[in-house]
């Protein structure tokens, strides 16, 4: 028979890579506030017990000893140097990947009735307005025309929305979206390149009456030296959310996760106490985060990110989809791009573009 340890070994590396996506937007799945619950009482009696403290203490000596030991080595691996290489080739895809994830949920949004985040609703009746505003910042931004400018009406309208009604906070991932996209525009497919190419041709009959297109070509071009910063963007934003979701909405909220705990009786699939599974979230979520803002093995959080937001999907049948697209869409551009510059990996990995190469190509 395995013994205690091994069996707790087990245990707490499986919370940890299930426990995270069950409980990654807690007011999504969960009607009202928890029983109050003192956070600091709470984590200091879960970790009080011997066995809780055991489970967390072998899981960070064991993580931490193995990164240390990678980066000691720090094998050259040909599977990853020919990903690496493969994907700093699909940078001109990614306006396209964040067009896809803003516009797909803004347009929800607006049928459903939510501000940007599935807590936060409205009455599609009597705010017609509102409703279509957000129905034409998706179709438009899927489009891809006058990305730039819908893109700012939409940080304008997601400041108003936080202010007014500050849980709007949960759907955060949502500011690096409408930031990236200002600074890389459409992209192509899209619109905006399509036209943009029409009206430069000389001779054609669009290029004469268009507006914009020279308001286009100034912005690429004023904006070219930003696109270096568009994955630290993202990667930052991501881990804001993360920090979030897990310090705030878990370790100091941790009534309203022992609900999603009783609610989808998760001590059946992994028999340890609640508390563990609530404390586990939110110190996992809260690591995830701060390897994203750090861009610490940026590609493989990002990446386990993506595979755990699938399990959500599966896991919780009740959890809106539409609300994760936009984390799927940062976590595939993320993926994508990488690091950047400013992060751990930049300096200390091995990037697949050089140091004065743009990571995302002009238009």
């Amino acid at each position: 028979m395995a013994s205690r340890p091994a069996v707790a070994a087990v245990l707490a590396v499986f919370a940890s890579v299930v426990s995270r996506p069950v409980h990654a937007h807690v007011d999504y799945v969960t009607e009202g506030a928890g029983e109050p619950v003192d956070a600091v009482a709470f984590a200091v009696e879960v970790l009080s017990d011997p066995f809780n403290a055991a489970l967390f203490a072998g899981v960070g000596l064991l993580a931490t000893v193995g990164l240390a030991g990678y980066l000691r080595v720090r094998p050259t691996i040909t599977d990853i140097v020919v990903l690496r290489e493969k994907l700093a080739g699909y940078s001109d895809l990614v306006p396209w990947m964040l067009r896809l994830a803003v516009g797909l949920p803004l347009v929800g949004a607006g049928f459903e009735g939510y501000l940007f985040a599935p807590t936060v609703t409205f009455d599609v009746g009597a705010n017609s307005l509102l409703r279509v505003l957000f129905i034409g910042l998706g179709f438009l931004i899927l489009f891809g025309l006058g990305t730039r400018i819908v893109a700012t009406a939409g940080l304008v309208t997601y400041a108003w929305a936080l202010m007014t009604n500050p849980p709007v906070f949960l759907a955060v991932e949502y500011v690096p979206l409408f930031l990236s996209l200002f600074i890389l525009g459409g992209g192509r497919p899209s619109a905006d390149d399509m036209l943009l190419e029409v009206a430069s041709t000389d001779g054609t009959y669009y290029g004469r009456v268009d507006p914009v297109h020279h308001l286009k070509a100034f912005l690429d071009e004023r904006t070219r030296p930003l696109r270096a910063y568009v994955p630290v963007i993202l990667r930052v934003g991501m881990g804001v959310s993360f920090v979030y979701l897990g310090l705030i909405q878990k370790l100091a909220d941790p009534g309203s996760g022992l609900q999603v705990v009783e609610k989808y009786n998760l001590t059946a699939v992994v028999p340890v106490d609640p508390g563990l599974w609530v404390v586990g979230a939110g110190i996992t979520e809260t690591v995830v985060g701060v390897a994203f803002i750090a861009g610490f093995f940026t590609r493989g959080v990002a990446a386990v990110s993506f595979l755990l937001f699938t399990l959500t999907l599966f896991g919780l049948p009740d959890d809106p989809v539409l609300a994760h697209v936009t984390l799927f869409g940062i976590a595939s551009a993320v993926f994508t791009l990488g690091a950047g510059p400013h992060s751990f990996d930049h300096w200390f990995g091995r990037p697949a573009v050089d140091s004065d190469e743009s990571v995302v190509t002009a238009d």
